[in-house]
């Protein structure tokens, strides 16, 4: 057998005179790549185990990272959903009034004296009308945010879904915005903005002037339907789920009291039981402004005409306290001192805090305009 006592020298350096100059970063001579070419092909050629810790990168280089391989980087979709939305029919529907002052004021007639008849030259007495004074004071509501400078400088911008949502929320009347919010800053204040929409969706439905249901403390709401609302023109619908009968009895509740509701809000799994009666008797109405099945709003004809019925996230779908209002919009408004506005807050650290504020009421100029069905099953 033959031996080479400059076999070690090859197995390293293949044919490459001995003293060659095969790296030289400095001087990048010409010779000295090519003698690097050459000694990298003889690796490869004779060192299997180099050759394949030099083989090209793959997905899973560099080990185990945060979301999968430290080489790999994440790409986050730039849309950003709230998975917390809530729909805001009531706030998006009843209208909305300027008010002077800090109290909603306004003056209704509760008695006539009333007309009569007379004989022929008889003396004529006047009759009285009573009037009474009503005020309802406005209520603050806030959403407060702070970012962080590093996160203003850090986090990107994102579609958010559902910063804006106008319309019912049912169907094709529910429309959900997006909106492009350039850094962390501007997401928050989208988000708050939604958070202070939310909270006067449910006030308007759920607020208790006396004894607050949502936090704050007690006399910082205004009453909302509910509360408004209270026992006047009730029906009791314990033990019963709706039905046609109780529908029609709540409406000429209002009727008889001269009230013509035209709208009217319920849980949703009453809206899905009036659903199911419309869908036996066949009425369901097709038009652009009323309604499709399954579209915009359900619409009852009753004694007082056409009322659309809209399912709300804040009234409960528990069995026995289940409940639908039928209102007469024409005396139902919002309020309104200041609508919401944007304001910065004293500086804090190295950060920027903010809040979005309303100030506002709800007043109902004739709750016996108006009627509900509770206690549903």
């Amino acid at each position: 057998m033959s031996y080479r006592n400059d076999s070690a020298y090859q197995a390293s350096f293949g044919n490459l005179a001995d003293e060659t100059v095969y790296y030289d970063p400095y001087n990048k001579v010409e010779e000295n790549q090519n003698n690097l070419k050459a000694l990298k092909n003889h690796l490869f050629d004779s060192h299997p185990i180099y050759a394949a810790q030099l083989k090209a990168m793959e997905s899973t280089s560099g080990g185990a990272g945060t979301a999968g391989y430290a080489m790999s980087p994440v790409y986050v979709d730039p849309t950003l959903v709230d998975r917390t939305r809530k729909f805001t029919p009531v706030k998006n529907m009843l209208k909305r009034v300027t008010n002077m002052g800090r109290t909603a004021d306004f003056n209704v007639i509760t008695a006539k004296g009333g007309a009569f008849t007379a004989a022929e030259d008889s003396s004529l007495s006047e009759t009285n009308t009573t009037y009474d004074r009503n005020s309802v004071a406005i209520k603050y509501l806030y959403s407060v945010g702070r970012v962080t400078g590093q996160a203003i400088a850090a986090i990107p911008g994102y579609n958010l879904v559902g910063a804006n949502i106008s319309g019912s929320g049912v169907g094709g009347d529910a429309t959900i915005g997006t909106t492009f919010a350039n850094n962390a800053l501007q997401t928050e204040v989208m988000v708050k903005m939604r958070e202070l929409a939310e909270l006067e969706e449910k006030l308007l439905i759920n607020g208790n002037a006396t004894t607050s249901v949502y936090g704050g403390a007690n006399g910082t709401e205004f009453n909302g339907i509910v509360q408004t609302q209270s026992t006047t023109n009730e029906v009791d619908g314990t033990g019963s789920e709706i039905t046609e009968a109780l529908i029609n009895e709540a409406i000429q509740e209002a009727f008889d009291d001269s009230g013509r509701p035209d709208f009217a809000i319920c849980d949703s799994a009453t809206y899905r039981d009036i659903m199911a009666i419309l869908s036996e008797k066949k009425i369901l109405m097709q038009n652009m402004e009323v309604t499709t099945y399954g579209t915009v709003a359900i619409t009852w004809l009753g004694m007082t005409g056409a009322i659309k019925i809209y399912p709300s996230q804040f009234l409960t779908n528990t069995t026995g306290s289940k409940s639908i209002y039928f209102l007469d919009s024409s005396v139902w408004e919002i309020r309104v001192l200041q609508d919401a506005t944007y304001e910065e807050l004293a500086k804090t650290n190295d950060s920027k805090k903010f809040m979005i504020k309303e100030y506002l009421t709800l007043i109902c100029r004739a709750p016996t305009f108006n009627s509900k069905i509770k206690a549903l099953s």
